[in-house]
């Protein structure tokens, strides 16, 4: 399903989300600006609700926040009864300002503070993702002083290749993520030991974009040897977190089958009593974003000697995956091309002060200084990674529903980036 369409508009074919023309969304907000779909992000969700229904006594999703944390986004997955996983206290203040529940949150993350276990525990969130023997040990302290007894599940980093790009993958051994599964049983034994902790699940992510189930297969069938060898210790889990990395085409990869992953799963569980629990992010908003730029100049070849360049008003700062991870986005005009348009192959990159700022290398465009550009695929991981390098304000956010469309995160102003920094007076004491 694509929510992204050209339709006749009053100038020629333009690109609509939706119902709704990206000019119409321009006029309104000016650029950069990010652009989402509700329909695309509820047709994901249902995507994986209906390929995990049946594989456990009960079936959750939890959205992954860390993807795209807008309130309204949050909203939208609250409103369809997901569950979410956070890695922050931040993330954690985030979805109850969304109207989460707090009893559906699962906290992640290798890193949490004795302030974010406090905060989690005074909530009364469903369960803790405990990653190493020190965070266990602190939580346990906690919770006891609290009179808060936690929900634990220990994250087992099984050693699976999830064959995606190294910085995104999270599950072999020399990732900082989770730890070994002999390491798992003697965390257990000490919960199941402890008053404080309750040892309800067992949980594994072992990477981003990974394209095929298999390595997620192995992981599971990994965790589930380890469900076995606990029960015969007396220790009884009731909880399978597997975690998300669902892959989304970018440009040529092929779809995760989320409908085959869902049969392979229910397939290993057939006859377990385990509630299951999954926590994509990237496959439930990605490809239901653009990310909206104007065209401020272009340098062509003629005046370079070598590459030539759209130089746009969104920059790394806004969307720094090509950056940071040589990722690939699509652009594509969003209307006719200007007067004076010229055809070739362009470098679309931003004014940032970096020769890394870039956000497409080598793209056949057809493009006139103040053309819109959309940036597809880029409703993950591009406003929740968004900076303010150069004291560049960041985009605003919209949100289409239908033929409708509404900010949900405003522009910002200079003044909102240096208003909490104190400075001298001119002439003053520093």
């Amino acid at each position: 399903m694509s929510v992204f369409q050209r339709h006749a508009g009053q100038h020629g074919e333009v690109l609509n989300v939706e119902s709704v023309a990206v000019p119409d969304i321009v006029r309104a907000v000016g650029t950069p600006v990010y652009v989402y779909s509700k329909r695309h992000f509820e047709h994901q969700y249902a995507a994986v609700s209906n390929a995990i229904a049946g594989c456990g006594t009960d079936t959750r999703i939890c959205y992954a926040v860390k993807a795209n944390s807008n309130l309204s986004v949050l909203r939208v997955f609250a409103d369809l009864g997901a569950g979410f996983d956070i890695v922050s206290g931040g993330e954690l203040a985030r979805v109850m300002a969304a109207g989460g529940d707090p009893a559906r949150v699962v906290f992640s993350g290798v890193g949490k503070t004795t302030e974010e276990l406090d905060l989690a525990l005074k909530l009364g969130i469903d369960c803790f993702n405990v990653e190493s023997v020190a965070e266990l040990d602190r939580l346990a302290t906690r919770a006891e002083l609290l009179s808060r007894p936690a929900r634990i599940a220990i994250r087992v980093n099984p050693d699976v290749d999830a064959a995606t790009h190294p910085y995104i993958s999270t599950g072999l051994k020399e990732n900082k993520f989770g730890v070994p599964a002999a390491t798992a049983i003697d965390l257990y034994r000490k919960a199941a030991s402890h008053p404080a902790l309750v040892p309800a699940g067992i949980a594994c992510h072992i990477g981003s974009q990974i394209s095929r189930p298999d390595p997620m297969i192995e992981a599971l069938n990994k965790l589930l040897d380890l469900v076995d060898a606990l029960a015969d210790e007396g220790i009884e889990l009731t909880h399978l977190d597997l975690g998300g990395g669902y892959g989304v085409r970018y440009r040529e990869e092929a779809e995760f089958d989320i409908g085959a992953y869902g049969a392979r799963v229910r397939a290993a569980l057939q006859g377990r009593q385990l509630s299951l629990s999954v926590e994509p992010g990237r496959f439930l908003v990605a490809n239901g974003g653009l990310l909206v730029t104007r065209v401020e100049y272009l340098k062509p070849a003629a005046e370079t000697a070598g590459r030539q360049f759209v130089v746009v008003d969104a920059a790394m700062n806004d969307l720094i995956r090509p950056a940071l991870y040589r990722a690939w986005h699509g652009v594509e005009g969003v209307g006719v091309p200007g007067d004076g348009a010229i055809d070739g192959i362009w470098d679309v990159v931003g004014p940032v002060c970096e020769s890394g700022d870039f956000l497409a290398r080598e793209r056949r465009l057809t493009v006139a200084a103040g053309d819109l550009l959309a940036v597809t695929s880029a409703g993950a991981y591009g406003m929740a990674q968004s900076s303010n390098y150069n004291t560049r304000p960041r985009p605003a956010e919209v949100l289409v529903d239908g033929d409708t469309f509404r900010v949900i995160r405003r522009r910002e102003t200079p003044e909102d980036l240096y208003r909490h920094e104190l400075a001298a007076a001119p002439g003053g004491p520093r």
